[in-house]
C-alpha cells in the first residue's frame, strides 16, 4: 500500500475509496508497534536458530534415522505434538479457499494459519524426506536466504484477503540479505535513508506489514523444528546436546529422486522446493528443456503429414474431446451430430488439429531462442551479481520480456483446455450443455453448467475445481496463479488412481505443455530478490515489449487469419475417418492387400494436406540435396526397397515429395520453420533440414543392452528379418531399456510427459516421449514412431544394439 503515499492518519471512509470496494481495510500500526514487535521476533528467531544450528550440525545422522524408521502413525503424532492442531492435508489454504466465501475471509478467516503456513502440514510432512530438508535447510542457513520465499509462500493467502499484513506507510523493513541479528527485521524510514524508498519500490527489501509477516513465519517455523529435534532425540538430555561429547559432524547426504527411483520427477522436485534451500534460475536446464519440446513440436508435425494412422488419432482425439460431445440440458446430443447435417465437428477439428501444432512450434521455438540468450547473458554477468545490486539493464530487459512473451504463450493451452476439457470422455458426465440455435452455432456461445444430479467424489472435485480454474482463466488462476495450480492438479493425479482416471490422453498433453511453460515461469518468478521487482520494472518496459512481441507474432497472426473453419466446410470429408480412409496396418505381415491398404491410407493422407496447404499456402516442400557419392553402401541396403520394411511403408505425402516419384536419397528428418519477424507477412516455410546431431559418416557404435532391452529396441526399430513378433512394449521397460544403454538419463514431467537427456555428449540433448495413457503400454504403431524419433535425432538404427556379451 506505501505506494499510496498517504499521511499516516487516514479514517476508514477514505481508506475504502482509495483501496475500492471490496477490499478489506487493514489495520494500522505505528512505527513504534512495529520496531518493538520486529525486534522481539528477532531476537527470539535468532535464539531459536543459533540452537538448532548447534544440534543439528551434531545429531543430523541420528535425527534422520529414527525419522526414518518412524510409521506414518507415529510421525503424524510427533507432528502434532511439536504443533498442535497442524493442518491435515496437503496445501491447505486451497482447501480453505474453497470453504469460505470472499465475504467471510474479509471479516476474518476461520483458517489463517493455514494461509500462512501451507506448507505445513501433516499430509506432506510425515513423508520420509520432506521434514528432514526443511529441517537441514533452516538449520544451516541464516533465516534471511528464505525471507523472500516465506513471503511467496503466503501470496494466496494476502491475494485473497485471508490473510491482511499491518499498515504503515513511508518505512522499509530490511530482510533480504541482512545476517547480522541486529539489522535483521530493522525498520527504516524513507527520510533517514537515501536509499529505503528504492528498496521499497524496487521490492528489495519489504512493506513493514509484509516484513512482519515473514518474521512470524519464520519463528514459528523455527520453533516447531527446536520441538522436534528435542522430541526425537528425548534420550539425550538437552543440556548435553551441544556438549563435547557429541563433536560437529559432516553434512549428510540424503539421497536424490535419481538415486532412489532411477529417474528424476518434475513433480517430486516441485513437492520439495518450499522444504529446500531457495535456488538460483537453472538457465542451462530450462534453456534444455524448451529445446527437447521444439524438437517434439517438428516431430508431431512431421507425424501428422506422414503417418496416416498417426493422423487419424489426433484428429479423432480432437473430435471426440470437443464441447459438441457433451449433452444438453435436455439430454440431445449436439445438433451437428445428427445424420445428413454434415461435417461440421470434423471442420472444427481440422483448424485446430493445423492451428495447435503450428503455433506450439512457433512458440516454443521463441521460447527456446530467448532462453538461450538468457543463459549467455547469465553467463557474461554472473561473476558480478549481488542481491544488493540492480540487474544489468539488458539482463533484466530478457527476463521481462521472456516473463511476457511466457504469459502469452500460456493462452495457448488454456485456450485448448477451455474447448476440449469438459467434452473429453472422462468428464462429460459432469456437464452440460445450453442447446445451440443451430448446427453450426459458434463453439464460444456454448453455455457450459454442472449437470444436475452429478456427485462427484471428493478427488473428482479437486480434480474438475483445478481444471477449471485453468480454463476459465478468472480471478482465482490470478490469485493462485498457474505454477502452483498445475503443481497441485499433477499432483493429485500422481497420487490419486481415480484423478488420473479423468484425465484423457488428449488433456494429459495439453497439461504437459502448459506445464512446461509454467515451470519457466516459475523459475523466473523465484529469481531472489530481483523477481520481487519485476512487476514494478515492467511499467516502464511494457510497451517496448508489447511492440516487440507484436512484431514477432504478425506472421502467425497471419496464418491464423487463414485457418477458418468455414475455409474447411468443403474439404472436411478428406479427414473423416469412418470410412477407414487411414487403415494403416503397417503392424501386418507385409502381403499385397496390406501393402495396398498403406499406399492407399499415404495417397489419402496426402490428399488432405494438398488440400489444406493449397487453402492456407503454409507450406512448401523442398528435398534437401546430398550427392549420392556420400551414401554408403550400408545405406543403399537399407534403401533398398526389396529389403527394407521401411521403403514398403514409406508415405508418398512425406516432405521431399514433389509430384514425382520420390528418389532414393538421403531425406532429412527434422523441421525448421523459418518465419519473417520484420515488414511484411510471409508464408511459413517448413523446409527439411539435417539434423546437425547425427553423424552420417560414421559408422553407427554398437550399444550393448542386456535382454529386457534388446527386446524393446527390437520392437522401437522393428525389422521382420530380425523379430517376427509384433507386440506391445511395457512403459517401465521403455525407461528401463532407454537408462540402461548408458546414455540417457530419464526425468518425468507433468501430465504424460517424460524427458530422456543425453549423458554421452556436452550438449546434453534431450527428448520428450508422451507415455500412454491411461494404460501402461505403448502400442506398436507408437513404439514404430517412437524409434523413428530416435532415428531422426540421433541416428539411431535397429542393428546398433546388440546382446550384452555377444559379438
Amino acid at each position: 500500500m506505501a505506494h499510496l503515499n498517504m499521511p499516516y492518519e487516514v479514517d476508514s471512509f477514505h481508506f475504502a475509496q482509495l483501496l475500492g470496494p471490496g477490499f478489506p481495510i487493514p489495520a494500522y500500526e505505528s512505527p513504534g508497534d512495529v520496531r518493538k514487535e520486529a525486534r522481539e521476533r528477532s531476537r527470539i528467531i535468532h535464539k531459536t536458530f543459533n540452537s538448532l544450528h548447534a544440534i543439528v550440525t551434531r545429531h543430523e545422522e541420528t535425527i534422520q534415522k529414527r525419522w526414518l524408521k518412524k510409521s506414518g502413525q507415529q510421525k503424524r503424532k510427533i507432528l502434532l505434538e511439536c504443533w498442535p492442531g497442524m493442518s491435515a492435508v496437503h496445501r491447505p489454504d486451497f482447501e480453505a479457499f474453497r470453504k469460505e466465501t470472499k465475504e467471510q475471509r474479509v471479516r476474518g478467516t476461520k483458517y489463517r494459519e493455514a494461509f500462512v503456513w501451507p506448507y505445513i502440514n501433516q499430509e506432506d510432512l510425515s513423508k520420509p524426506k520432506s521434514l528432514l530438508l526443511l529441517l537441514n535447510a533452516r538449520a544451516r542457513h541464516h533465516p534471511s536466504h528464505f525471507a523472500a520465499t516465506d513471503s511467496t509462500a503466503n501470496h494466496f493467502g494476502k491475494v485473497t484477503h485471508a490473510i491482511q499484513p499491518v499498515y504503515l506507510n513511508e518505512y522499509v523493513m530490511i530482510l533480504n540479505g541482512a545476517t547480522d541479528p541486529a539489522k535483521y527485521g530493522e525498520l527504516i524510514a524513507w527520510d533517514d535513508h537515501p536509499d529505503a524508498f528504492e528498496w521499497m519500490h524496487t521490492q528489495k527489501q519489504f512493506l513493514p506489514g509484509d516484513g512482519l509477516l515473514v518474521l512470524e513465519t519464520q519463528e514459528r517455523i523455527l520453533r516447531f523444528l527446536l520441538d522436534f529435534v528435542r522430541v526425537i532425540l528425548h534420550d539425550i538430555p538437552e543440556d548435553r546436546l551441544t556438549s563435547e561429547t557429541y563433536p560437529v559432524q559432516p553434512e549428510l547426504h540424503l539421497k536424490t529422486e535419481v538415486e532412489a527411483n532411477g529417474f528424476e520427477s518434475l513433480v517430486v522436485m516441485a513437492a520439495e522446493a518450499p522444504y529446500r534451500l531457495p535456488s538460483r534460475i537453472d538457465f542451462k536446464r530450462m534453456e534444455l528443456l524448451l529445446e527437447a519440446r521444439v524438437s517434439a513440436a517438428k516431430d508431431h508435425i512431421w507425424a501428422l503429414r506422414e503417418e496416416p494412422d498417426y493422423f487419424a488419432d489426433k484428429i479423432l482425439e480432437i473430435r471426440d474431446n470437443s464441447i459438441e460431445m457433451l449433452k444438453d440440458t435436455k439430454g440431445n446430443i449436439h445438433p451437428a451430430l445428427r445424420p445428413g447435417v454434415g461435417p461440421v465437428v470434423m471442420a472444427r477439428a481440422i483448424p485446430n488439429l493445423v492451428l495447435e501444432a503450428y503455433a506450439e512450434l512457433e512458440f516454443f521455438t521463441e521460447l527456446h531462442r530467448q532462453a538461450k540468450k538468457l543463459r549467455l547473458l547469465h553467463d557474461k554477468y554472473a561473476p558480478t551479481l549481488s542481491p544488493a545490486k540492480d540487474l544489468p539493464e539488458d539482463f533484466l530487459d530478457g527476463l521481462l520480456t521472456f516473463r511476457h512473451l511466457l504469459g502469452q504463450a500460456a493462452k495457448e493451452p488454456l485456450g485448448v483446455l477451455r474447448y476440449s476439457a469438459v467434452g473429453s470422455p472422462p468428464l462429460r458426465r459432469f456437464f452440460v450443455r445450453k442447446p445451440p440455435a443451430n448446427a453450426t452455432a459458434a463453439r464460444v456461445m456454448f453455455e457450459v453448467a454442472p449437470r444436475p444430479g452429478a456427485t462427484p467424489t471428493k478427488v473428482e472435485e479437486q480434480v474438475i475445481w483445478l481444471l477449471r480454474t485453468l480454463w476459465e482463466d478468472s480471478e482465482t488462476l490470478f490469485f493462485a496463479q498457474m505454477p502452483l495450480v498445475l503443481d497441485e492438479l499433477e499432483r493429485l493425479i500422481q497420487a490419486e488412481p481415480q484423478a488420473a482416471d479423468l484425465i484423457s490422453s488428449r488433456i494429459a498433453e495439453v497439461i504437459s505443455n502448459a506445464s512446461i511453460i509454467a515451470q519457466c515461469m516459475a523459475q523466473v518468478n523465484q529469481y531472489q530478490p530481483w523477481a520481487r521487482a519485476f512487476e514494478s520494472a515492467e511499467v516502464e518496459k511494457i510497451e517496448a515489449i508489447k511492440e516487440r512481441y507484436a512484431a514477432w507474432e504478425k506472421p502467425l497472426v497471419s496464418m491464423i487469419g487463414g485457418i477458418k473453419e468455414k475455409n474447411f466446410t468443403r474439404i472436411a470429408h478428406l479427414a473423416e475417418t469412418s470410412d477407414r480412409r487411414f487403415f494403416y496396418p503397417s503392424e501386418k505381415r507385409r502381403t499385397k492387400e496390406n501393402v495396398e491398404a498403406l499406399r492407399r491410407a499415404e495417397q489419402n493422407l496426402d490428399e488432405f494436406w494438398r488440400a489444406v496447404d493449397e487453402i492456407n499456402r503454409m507450406l512448401q516442400r523442398t528435398p534437401e540435396w546430398v550427392d549420392n557419392a556420400t551414401i554408403t553402401k550400408k545405406q543403399s541396403q537399407r534403401n533398398d526397397a526389396s529389403t527394407s520394411v521401411e521403403s514398403l511403408v514409406r508415405p508418398l505425402s512425406t516432405l521431399y515429395f514433389s509430384g514425382e516419384t520420390a528418389p532414393k536419397q538421403k531425406v532429412a528428418t527434422t523441421a525448421k520453420v523459418k518465419t519473417k519477424t520484420k515488414g511484411e507477412a510471409k508464408d511459413t516455410i517448413l523446409t527439411p533440414v539435417p539434423d546437425e546431431n547425427v553423424d552420417k559418416k560414421a559408422e553407427p557404435t554398437p550399444i550393448r543392452v542386456d535382454s529386457r532391452a534388446l527386446k524393446v529396441f527390437r520392437t522401437l526399430f522393428f525389422n521382420p528379418g530380425v523379430t517376427s513378433t509384433r507386440g506391445e512394449v511395457s512403459w517401465q521397460d521403455s525407461i528401463y531399456a532407454m537408462t540402461s544403454t548408458g546414455i540417457f538419463s530419464a526425468e518425468k514431467l507433468y501430465g504424460s510427459a517424460w524427458q530422456f537427456q543425453r549423458l554421452d555428449t556436452e550438449s546434453q540433448t534431450r527428448i520428450q516421449f508422451h507415455q500412454p495413457h491411461p494404460r501402461g503400454k505403448i502400442p506398436f504403431t507408437m513404439a514404430r514412431r517412437m524409434g523413428r524419433r530416435l532415428t531422426r535425432a540421433f541416428g539411431w538404427i535397429g542393428d546398433m544394439f546388440v546382446l550384452r556379451g555377444n559379438e
